[in-house]
């Protein structure tokens, strides 16, 4: 990436955010964040990776957007399409949980300095240091859409549906975007040998 500083072009390295493949690497995220940062941040990352949802249409959500429902109804933030995402089971339980004792308009992500949620910043900067504390420099705010989709795709191998979820104009873009696409050239080279 090519920034502009006081007239000069300076070339910075750009994060190669990946999604956590595993489900040891997603509970170490959780224990990190639960020990680095805060329990606000830990129901972050699990709601992002439950939903798959953007960061973005994630933090202004407040308790009577998501409890005792089955799904969470938002208007995306990025394409203004009003869009309706699934709360499984395990996150049902983990929004039970978070949410004991808050009132229905109390924000979920409620920022430590006055009635606002945190930012997409704030976010990006627990994910970042739970990860460094864990030994990784790939992680980022896109880690907990990108970790959805690539269990999602793994689970189902349809393709079709993630990339609906996504808002994605091609399969191709949503394979390399959760990092499936490098994962079956992988694959597909081992043992190929000349």
């Amino acid at each position: 990436m090519k920034m502009l500083w006081n007239g000069a072009i300076i070339m910075t390295k750009e994060k190669n955010v990946q999604p956590l493949r595993t489900r040891e690497e997603i509970e170490d995220m959780k224990q990190s964040l639960r020990r680095f940062c805060s329990e606000r941040d830990r129901f972050l990352f699990i709601f992002g990776i439950n939903t798959g949802l953007r960061v973005s249409d994630i933090l202004p959500l407040r308790v009577i957007d998501v409890k005792g429902k089955s799904h969470v109804v938002i208007k995306e933030k990025k394409t203004s399409k009003s869009k309706r995402f699934f709360l499984n089971e395990g996150l049902r339980s983990e929004i039970d949980t978070y949410i004991r004792g808050m009132d229905d308009e109390d924000l979920l992500f409620l920022s430590r300095k006055g009635d606002k949620p945190i930012s997409t910043t704030q976010a990006y900067r627990a994910l970042v240091k739970a990860a460094e504390m864990i030994g990784r420099d790939d992680i980022g705010t896109h880690t907990m859409r990108k970790t959805f989709g690539y269990h999602y795709y793994r689970r189902t191998k349809d393709i079709a549906f993630l990339q609906d979820i996504f808002n994605h104009s091609a399969p191709s873009i949503t394979k390399r975007y959760i990092g499936i696409t490098q994962d079956e050239i992988d694959e597909t080279l081992k043992g190929f040998t000349l």
